[in-house]
């Protein structure tokens, strides 16, 4: 179960994004997230949906 949580230097290498990247996009909303205790946290399935819809959205 816990691999099914991100966290912010987690996520930006599954994106393949620089992780000050990754914590703008989520800051900006861009990015599916939540905050625990104050730091950045992605349920990977939301990420997954996320790159769906974008794939979808350049169609």
């Amino acid at each position: 179960m816990v691999d099914d949580i991100l966290t912010t230097q987690e996520l930006a290498i599954y994106l393949e994004l620089n992780e000050k990247t990754a914590y703008r996009l989520a800051s900006e909303g861009k990015l599916p997230g939540f905050k625990a205790d104050g730091s950045w946290r992605f349920k990977r399935v939301d990420i997954e949906q996320w790159i769906e819809e974008k794939k979808q959205w350049q169609k």
